[in-house]
């Protein structure tokens, strides 16, 4: 998955000024909600705003500004969606663009802080001139940059602090005879550990490329892969598959799809010694859950350990074919669901319950 401070960088890196686009605010229906983001360069665009008109021509304005040879700086823009663009959603957006013409050191923690999971503001100055003076980067106990004025920073730093505290959304704020545009991230770590790169291995990694996701694709046939995955995969070709388990991230999802009913049952048991997991997904049918189960049991783990797994996987979804394109869009529906439970609670409180639907 790629953040606001990771795009911009390679953006920088690349073309060497790109523009951040924001939605800063917005009344009735509009497409997404205040802080979606993207990075667009002369090159390309990178996150979405929506889509359709609106982006389309905020990437326009964007773009026309990152090719202009004028100092960096932030400013906003009022589109009424069905006046101004012909949306019939007839909402009306405030959309936010910050010009950035070199890397500075709130770049670097923005990125860190993404790597972490860390929430953090943005903190643009609007109107004013040169980027690189004018921006904050806010976290809980840090901040970088500047909006050229200490007692303006002092205060710019309070305000992105309440809205961090207060699990507050982006917005437009004032501060003294300066007007600010609050830009608050809040990254989520979204891991998918996958295991086996068959039919429905490969059907999922194609729907999982469409998330904001990091997938890990484990497996052993390095030949079975495909030349070209991707942007959020990466390839893990190894003869310790199982191996992998103990190095995935804490609340990653991690769903076993090998080729290999013994191996299934190694990957799951070495993933039943953590409990940490968000999900862990077995394809199959009941009777190899039931299989499984007695195996475990043999080897000593409580009959409770399986409820933790999801097998069969999918059933949510509602979609009753087994076709692989089909199971990889139900269990990405799975994820997806379960993902935005965890979202809305602690994370020790949201446990998959063993549900599902899919065999093979």
């Amino acid at each position: 998955m790629t953040g606001l401070g990771a795009a911009l960088a390679q953006a920088l890196a690349a073309c060497g000024r790109a523009a951040v686009v924001a939605i800063a605010q917005g009344s009735g229906s509009i497409p997404r909600e205040p802080g979606a983001w993207m990075v667009v360069s002369a090159r390309d665009s990178v996150g979405t705003i929506g889509g359709g008109h609106l982006e389309h021509e905020a990437a326009r304005i964007a773009r026309e500004a990152v090719a202009q040879a004028m100092p960096a700086a932030t400013w906003l823009v009022r589109f009424p969606l069905a006046a101004r663009l012909g949306q019939c959603c007839g909402g009306v957006a405030t959309v936010a663009f910050a010009v950035v013409d070199r890397p500075a050191t709130w770049l670097d923690v923005a990125a860190a802080c993404e790597r972490t999971s860390q929430a953090f503001a943005l903190v643009h100055r609007l109107g004013a001139v040169d980027a690189e003076a004018r921006l904050l980067v806010v976290t809980g106990d840090d901040s970088r940059g500047s909006l050229g004025d200490a007692g303006l920073d002092s205060a710019a730093v309070a305000v992105a602090r309440a809205r961090l505290a207060a699990d507050g959304p982006t917005c437009v704020a004032e501060a003294g005879d300066a007007s600010l545009f609050v830009h608050v991230v809040r990254p989520q770590a979204f891991d998918v550990l996958l295991f086996g790169n068959g039919h429905v291995g490969r059907a999922l990694v194609q729907v999982l490329g469409a998330l904001p996701c990091s997938v890990r694709w484990v497996d052993e046939r390095e030949s079975a892969f495909p030349a070209h995955v991707p942007s959020n995969v990466e390839v893990v070709a190894t003869d310790a598959p199982v191996d992998e388990v103990a190095d995935a991230p804490r609340g990653a999802f991690v769903v076993v799809a090998t080729h290999s009913h013994a191996l299934d049952f190694e990957i799951v048991e070495k993933a039943l010694l953590r409990d940490d997991w968000a999900y862990v997904g077995l394809i199959g049918s009941k009777s190899k859950r039931q299989q499984f189960a007695k195996r475990l049991a043999v080897r000593g783990l409580p009959e409770a350990a399986l409820a933790r797994v999801t097998c069969p996987i999918g059933a949510p979804s509602g979609l009753a074919g087994k076709e692989p394109g089909v199971i990889a869009v139900g269990v990405a529906a799975e994820i997806l669901a379960l993902r935005e439970r965890i979202s809305c609670a602690p994370f020790a409180g949201a446990r998959p319950t063993a549900t599902g639907r899919a065999s093979r």
